[in-house]
């Protein structure tokens, strides 16, 4: 059918297109093809109205193919007849998508899509059988005619929503399909519906666009969302339309239309008596259909005690506002009233005769074992300074508990100047204030139940109250006197100071009577210093001073002395000195000073004594040992420590211990062995030892180094004993000693003091024969 009226369609401006040129024809009009016409040879006569040649033409300038199909009715057509002939065709798809034959008719060699390219621009020319131009080109258009080869298409998803309880128009969601047909034929119109039945909804079915709401009774409560089918058919929503369909997810959104209503019409809490205020006792439970923005209860609760606030689920939380006694007062009952406010809701609220608005609340209040309560929460005394003061004031504390425990008072710091009663919490001084170190003392009183109960603490200010127990100082500006002054000259103000917090009114008066000045005292706490006679000389040897009195007027009226100096100056015209003769310059020490002087002195006396007597100890020991004749295996200088190598580096030992083998440093000049030296010093009567080569260079080393001021002492030398051979006790060397015992008798070290004591514990007797000797 759509074929018919598209072919229909064409005919009929073929048709149109030949009348046109028929009529011109017979106007003596030319015609215009699709290419520019040559110019029209103009033959004017005098005699005759202006004539136009005329040129043929093509009878066509559109052509019409559908789309999908590689047939088509279209003919080449011209207004010349020639028997032979053959056309050419230029322009977009020619020769390959369009062809056309020896008598002019149009093929298609493929399919067209419209939605692809809907007309092509083609170019004709038509040929004799001579292969001559008859008809010069022709310009037309290829037209593609749309078939309902698309179907319709939502691009995207869609959602919706609208408030419970909406006027019926209400625009819910917003939808729109397209279809890639030809939008001015049937093939592109589409027709919009709902294709499942919601009595809720519904669509405008020309234009689609808008979902709107079809009823007023929305409840979000009842149901919550709804899912919608949209159906778009094209061909106008003909039988035989293509049709589309898309689901739109419309959500109802919740308005304030339930009042909030108790689960329950009677409560029961229980609350500690020490519950702390403006914290939550228990919660009233609230049921409230709409959503938590839209629960908006509000409480009246007819009780001072306690509060109602909402809670974090817009529930009501009970508030204790007053602190709770047990033994006072053990129950509270009140009733509490819920309202909401709903807002411009027209009609009821959906629960307005099922709600509980009223409830019933019973609070019972548990006992606790609580701590002291003292009577005040800030205890605040005064106490004179400078006295022992027995009755301050008393602190207090009871058991608020039924059961009555007595009370033990203590105070926490243990350095401060005030005592309490343990058991009447009376305060006393323990020792005499003083306002100018500190002026309040602050401390923590506790109190504790017996035995080892609940404690409390209270804060304890003190006040300590000035008496007048400081006298008063002088203040006063270098004072000088000048050569030139006269008589009723004021040389310098004086002032006083009073440590005390007392107002004192101040007195100044001379304590000795001086010739030379007097005191004008103005009665403000000021006074003058002027000169009684003048002038003056700055050669006088006599320094000035004067002693001022200074009575503060308290009570008790205290009073001080203070000498002031005054100097001596040589002055210019405005009493500005210029030269001042200097004053006597006092030393005095105090008397810490001179204790810390006497104890260094002291210090470095006993130090000095002890070092003299080190020294003569040591020299009595050097000179016990030389007379010993007593020849040691080393001597090494006090403080000093032994070389180790260096010692065997500095003195050949294999000398010495050859020497102490072959005797040739102790023998005799009659090479006859002799006992050595330790052998000699037992008991028994022993020959004196001798003195070898050893012995002389140790003696001849020793007198070099006594008359030599400049060199060290010898006995920083270290020097090597021997033992000659005939001792019986052999080496005592550590070079040759043996780790055998030896059975000589070696009591003789008991005689050479306490330093020798540990060697003679060793070699010496059995202890009962040797501690009986010191």
């Amino acid at each position: 059918m759509a074929r018919l009226q598209l072919w229909t369609t064409g005919l009929m401006v073929a048709i149109a297109v030949s009348i046109s040129l028929a009529v011109a024809e017979d106007f003596g009009l030319s015609v215009v093809g699709a290419e520019t016409q040559q110019p029209v040879e103009i033959v004017k006569k005098e005699s005759h109205p202006i004539l136009f040649r005329r040129k043929r033409a093509w009878l066509w300038n559109s052509l019409f193919v559908e789309e999908e199909r590689s047939e088509t009715d279209a003919t080449l057509r011209s207004d010349k007849q020639v028997t032979v002939r053959h056309f050419e065709l230029e322009g977009e798809g020619a020769n390959s998508i369009f062809i056309v034959d020896s008598n002019g008719d149009l093929y298609v060699n493929r399919s067209l899509d419209r939605e692809e390219k809907s007309e092509y621009h083609l170019t004709a020319k038509m040929y004799d059988g001579n292969h001559k131009l008859i008809e010069d080109a022709g310009k037309f258009v290829v037209l593609v005619t749309d078939i309902n080869d698309n179907a319709p298409v939502f691009p995207e998803t869609y959602n919706g929503s609208i408030n419970e309880r909406s006027p019926i128009g209400s625009k819910v969601a917003q939808v729109k399909a397209t279809d890639a047909d030809d939008p001015t034929t049937a093939n592109g119109q589409l027709r919009y519906s709902l294709i499942q039945d919601y009595s809720a909804f519904k669509i405008n079915g020309i234009t689609g666009c808008e979902i709107t709401c079809a009823v007023n009774t929305l409840d979000r409560e009842q149901k919550s969302q709804y899912v919608v089918v949209v159906q778009a058919q094209d061909l106008r929503g003909g039988r035989f339309g293509i049709t589309a369909t898309t689901s739109v997810i419309i959500n109802i959104e919740d308005i304030n239309d339930n009042i909030a209503s108790f689960t329950r019409r009677m409560y029961e809490l229980e609350v500690p008596e020490n519950h702390r205020v403006n914290e939550k006792i228990g919660t009233l439970e609230l049921e409230d259909k709409d959503e938590i923005q839209n629960k908006q209860p509000s409480f009246t609760i007819p009780s001072d005690t306690f509060s109602m606030e909402l809670s974090r689920n817009h529930d009501g939380d009970v508030i204790l506002k007053k602190e709770l006694d047990y033994e006072t007062k053990d129950k509270y009952s009140f009733t509490v009233q819920v309202r909401e406010n709903l807002g411009n809701l027209r009609l009821p609220a959906d629960n307005d005769k099922t709600a509980v608005t009223m409830a019933q609340v019973n609070i019972k209040v548990l006992d606790v074992d609580e701590p002291p309560s003292f009577t005040q929460s800030v205890y605040h005394f005064t106490v004179l300074e400078e006295r022992m003061v027995d009755n301050i004031g008393a602190v207090t504390a009871t058991d608020p508990d039924k059961p009555k425990n007595p009370i033990r008072y203590s105070i926490l710091d243990r350095d401060c100047p005030i005592s309490i009663n343990p058991t009447t919490g009376q305060l006393s001084t323990r020792e005499k204030l003083d306002r100018e170190l500190e002026a309040t003392h602050v401390f923590l009183v506790r109190a504790q139940e017996e035995p080892n109960g609940l404690k409390s603490f209270v804060k304890v200010n003190i006040t300590v109250k000035d008496v007048n127990d400081n006298k008063p100082e002088l203040s006063v500006d270098d004072i000088f006197i000048c050569e030139n002054d006269r008589t009723g000259t004021v040389i310098g103000t004086l002032r006083a100071t009073d440590k005390d917090d007392q107002p004192a009114s101040f007195t100044f008066s001379l304590d000795n009577k001086s010739s030379n000045f007097s005191i004008r005292d103005y009665g403000n706490n000021t006074a003058d210093l002027v000169v009684k006679m003048g002038p003056f000389s700055m050669d006088d040897p006599h320094d000035y001073s004067v002693d001022v009195r200074i009575s503060d007027g308290g009570r008790p009226i205290l009073t001080s002395v203070t000498k002031l100096a005054i100097k001596s100056c040589r002055c210019d015209a405005n009493r500005i000195f210029t030269q001042c003769k200097a004053s006597p310059v006092r030393m005095g020490v105090s008397v810490h000073a001179l204790i810390a002087i006497l104890l260094c002195i002291l210090t470095i006396l006993v130090i000095v004594i002890l070092f003299v007597m080190r020294k003569r100890y040591q020299k009595d020991s050097l000179v016990s040992m030389k007379n010993s004749g007593e020849i040691h295996e080393q001597l090494v200088t006090y403080d000093e420590e032994g070389g180790g190598e260096m010692d065997t580096n500095g003195y050949d030992v294999s000398i010495l211990s050859s020497a102490c083998h072959d005797g040739s440093l102790l023998r005799r000049p009659d090479h006859h062995p002799h006992p050595s030296l330790y052998a000699m010093v037992q008991k028994n009567p022993q020959p004196t030892a001798c003195k070898g080569d050893m012995a002389v260079m140790i003696e001849v080393k020793k007198g070099e180094a006594d008359h030599d001021r400049d060199g060290f002492p010898y006995d920083t030398l270290h020097i090597y004993g021997y033992e000659g051979p005939e001792s019986l006790a052999g080496s005592l060397s550590s070079l040759d000693s043996s780790s055998t015992g030896s059975n000589l008798d070696y009591d003789f070290l008991n005689d050479w003091g306490p330093r020798f004591r540990s060697l003679a514990e060793l070699y010496g007797v059995d202890g009962p024969e040797y501690y009986h000797q010191y």
